[in-house]
């Protein structure tokens, strides 16, 4: 059978995916075929009101199909594939350190193909995690292990949910992570939706269904446990709290904010370097003011209208707009006492009455005055201070207006914001270097050219954003591997991938590397 691939298929927005279905295969001459899917749908929003969806639509045949214009013919229908092929036998079972996107499908391929890991997770199971996390939220009192930062699902959890990537795709992977999502309880229209999300509230039961699929293919979870050292005297050695694992193959998955597991590698001869990231601000806005600029009405027809901005400043900085929550909250993401983190999240509905985004800016050594490598992280710990200085241990919210003007808001305007934890109207001035401040200005003002409103004097901020990307990069050679022998650092964390799915396609491609030496226990 072929597969086949009919794409640009123009429909009004009050169109469903049957429709684009019936239509596809009429233009190849089919009444029926096997296996139809959508395979992307995307918005064209260029002609408001006259709004379109564009749909590419796959499904295979016996039939014989000719290409043409919109029309891809395939031998097979795409799907990722791996082959193992290595003939090394591991002494030890694999240690995964780290259970967010990267851990966890490294954890899940090596698991189904009887390779039995052991993942260690310094927070808890997701279910005990959202109760920790809602706690504090609800009353300001932080567990420092267990959080939006740190635990099963990893700090994505606490973020949307949000697929998208930049990424090719030529191996398919992107797709496998996606077929996995759905088979563990994400909504079908992932795979296709041209900005696709799961929610928090699915991310939760998802990752818990990985988990349980995890131990019943032999995995072992030692969850509450932080490592607290790691050595290679001719075996790995992965020192707990009150235990130690003995491994041929460590897989060092952290997340970005695991500061401490940062400095214990350094301590113990890891070559580690510093990186550009991006800090700055959230900024939220009523979503339908946002559904009416993008899609000329205010209701949700097309679903909370996203957006994304890149703009370079006068002085030639990069401002953009990160990790954006379309019917929104923004979150309290502190992971460490003495500091303030905020971040965004939508529930899978997206119906909050606001969006939110982070606007932010790139920084390198040259903000942080040196190029070791926690430069970086000093540099996020010294505003994250500031943060939680202005806001007297909340989160600090101002007008744009008084941000502007360097003035502390006393009272808010035409917008409330939709925070998950407790604020304080303050001045962000007091946060971020004034350089920083200035560029952030500039940028949204510049935004408000291309959205009527978005630099209005009522839109709030909250801060500060800082854990946009790793501030270090754990280096790693062609095959993954450390300095130290037998550690593999994967992931957001150790530098080499910024979401969900850039994470989750990391921790595939270590698994490819591990199958082409060993083979399962």
């Amino acid at each position: 059978m072929s597969y086949i691939k009919v794409s640009n298929i123009k429909l009004n927005i009050d169109s469903t995916n049957e429709d684009a279905i019936k239509l596809a295969l009429e233009k190849v001459g089919l009444k029926e075929a096997d296996d139809i899917e959508i395979v992307k749908l995307s918005i064209d929003a260029r002609k408001k009101p006259d709004i379109k969806k564009i749909y590419t639509v796959g499904f295979s045949t016996d039939k014989n199909i000719k290409a043409k214009d919109n029309v891809l013919v395939m031998d097979e229908k795409p799907s990722y594939k791996y082959e193992i092929t290595g003939d090394r036998v591991l002494d030890k079972r694999t240690v995964v350190i780290g259970f967010g996107p990267a851990g966890m499908f490294a954890s899940y391929l090596l698991a189904i193909n009887g390779y039995k890991p052991i993942i260690i997770e310094r927070g808890g199971k997701v279910e005990d995690r959202v109760k920790s996390v809602e706690k504090f939220w609800d009353t300001n009192e932080l567990d420092p292990e267990s959080n939006v930062q740190f635990g099963e699902g990893g700090a994505g959890t606490f973020s949307d949910g949000k697929l998208n990537t930049g990424n090719k795709d030529k191996f398919n992977r992107i797709k496998f992570v996606l077929d996995t999502f759905v088979n563990f309880g994400a909504d079908e229209k992932i795979k296709y939706d041209f900005k696709p999300h799961i929610g928090t509230d699915v991310l939760t039961k998802l990752v818990k269904n990985m988990r349980e699929e995890i131990i019943l293919n032999g995995g072992e979870f030692y969850f509450d446990t932080k490592v607290v050292d790691i050595k290679n005297d001719g075996l790995v050695k992965v020192k707990t709290d009150d235990k130690e694992f003995e491994t041929d193959l460590a897989i060092l998955a952290i997340g970005n904010a695991a500061r401490d597991t940062f400095k214990m590698l350094i301590d113990n001869g890891f070559d580690l370097e510093s990186k550009p990231f991006a800090v700055g601000v959230r900024i939220e806005h009523k979503q339908k003011d946002i559904n009416l600029n993008q899609y000329g009405f205010e209701d949700n027809r097309l679903g909370a209208a996203p957006y994304k901005f890149v703009y370079h400043t006068n002085s030639g900085r990069s401002v953009y707009s990160f990790c954006m929550c379309p019917g929104g909250y923004v979150v309290n993401s502190t992971s460490e006492n003495g500091r303030v983190v905020v971040n965004g999240m939508s529930y899978s509905g997206r119906d909050g009455e606001n969006a939110n985004s982070a606007i932010v800016c790139s920084v390198n050594s040259d903000d942080f005055g040196t190029n070791d490598a926690l430069c970086g992280m000093d540099f996020q710990m010294s505003i994250e201070r500031n943060a939680n200085k202005e806001g007297e241990g909340k989160i600090p919210v101002q007008k744009l207006i008084d941000f502007k003007n360097n003035v502390e808001t006393t009272e808010l305007g035409s917008i409330t914001p939709n925070i998950k934890g407790a604020y304080k109207l303050g001045n962000l001035t007091n946060v971020l270097p004034p350089h920083i401040c200035k560029e952030l200005i500039e940028s949204i003002d510049h935004f408000g050219e291309i959205i009527d409103g978005f630099n209005d004097d009522d839109v709030v901020l909250s801060g500060v954003e800082s854990r946009t990307s790793s501030p270090v990069r754990i280096i790693r050679d062609d095959n993954f591997e450390s300095n130290i022998k037998g550690v593999y650092p994967i992931g957001e964390g150790a530098g080499y991938a910024g979401g969900i799915v850039s994470s989750a396609v990391d921790g595939i491609k270590l698994f490819e590397k591990i199958i082409a030496k060993y083979k399962p226990n």
